[in-house]
């Protein structure tokens, strides 16, 4: 529902039960029985041996969710991220700890903790419990990373096996036009974010080497708790749509070394702009 409120998944595009299971990491029969449930809804439409599709018009059940989304006080999932951040937990507990700690249900505390491990910050223990993974915690650990990026990103568009396809250049326009194109504000936080990463990732994909796209989707989960936990600037989130954009033009033209130092410039761009924010964050957290 996130997804497609946000426009991550367009109007008429096809919602296939495979497509979802490998996005979000789950398998297919939960994802019958959603889909079943979003067709109930009015949030997609079934068409005869075609599948699901986003329909035109989505109805008032998904504005609804989506302004309960923006307007609940503490997301539980939020709440034990943040706890981790500023070390109010320990590193490793049991379900029964998290359950006493925060009086929830133990299914809650199976979904925030099934929540935590596909974003990268928690582990089950061999045995019994749970392990909070290294993080992006303090403002140097956070500019640390975006200076490997730094390292990493620009080189990986030019190493020999980079392809340009035009599939994904043309998905990454989409998603980034209609950032500048709807009101962020009404977006979810996550959304905002997940869309910055996913551009990255994408881009990293084509270099046709693995091992920078293992390195950046691991140095992402780690600084995502950070900014999460920081106050989402929507000017800056114009600013890196554009740039964004301006890449995605260099690399449709042909021109990858031209990319490679626009890359460069937007990441370095990003390091001056979140490093004065992760240090008012960490400021913040110790008072």
């Amino acid at each position: 529902m996130q997804d497609i409120a946000s426009g991550t998944i367009a109007v008429g595009e096809h919602v296939g039960a495979q497509q979802v299971a490998n996005r979000y990491g789950v398998s297919r029969t939960p994802v019958r029985e959603a889909l079943n449930t979003l067709e109930a809804r009015g949030l997609l439409r079934r068409q005869a041996n075609r599948g699901y599709f986003v329909p035109e018009n989505i109805s008032d059940t998904l504005r609804h969710w989506h302004e309960d989304q923006r307007n609940k006080a503490i997301d539980p999932y939020q709440q034990l991220a943040n706890d981790w951040l500023v070390n109010r937990i320990p590193e490793e507990v049991t379900e029964q700890y998290i359950r006493q700690e925060y009086g929830w249900t133990k299914t809650r505390v199976n979904e925030i903790l099934l929540r935590a491990t596909r974003e990268g910050w928690a582990e089950r223990k061999e045995g019994y419990g749970w392990r909070f993974l290294p993080v992006a915690k303090t403002p140097e650990s956070f500019e640390q990373i975006y200076r490997f990026r730094l390292s990493i990103e620009p080189a990986a568009l030019m190493e020999p096996a980079f392809s340009i396809n035009r599939k994904v250049l043309t998905e990454q326009r989409r998603l980034q036009e209609h950032m500048l194109d709807t009101d962020l504000g009404s977006m979810l936080d996550e959304t905002l974010l997940a869309n910055g990463s996913i551009f990255h990732e994408e881009i990293m994909k084509l270099s046709g080497n693995p091992f920078f796209l293992m390195a950046l989707q691991r140095v992402n989960r780690m600084r995502r708790l950070m900014e999460y936990r920081a106050k989402i600037d929507h000017d800056r989130l114009i600013v890196q749509c554009t740039e964004h954009l301006e890449i995605l033009d260099l690399l449709e033209k042909g021109d990858v070394v031209e990319a490679s130092y626009k890359m460069r410039q937007h990441l370095n761009g990003a390091l001056q702009r979140k490093s004065p924010i992760a240090r008012t964050w960490a400021s913040d957290s110790k008072k």
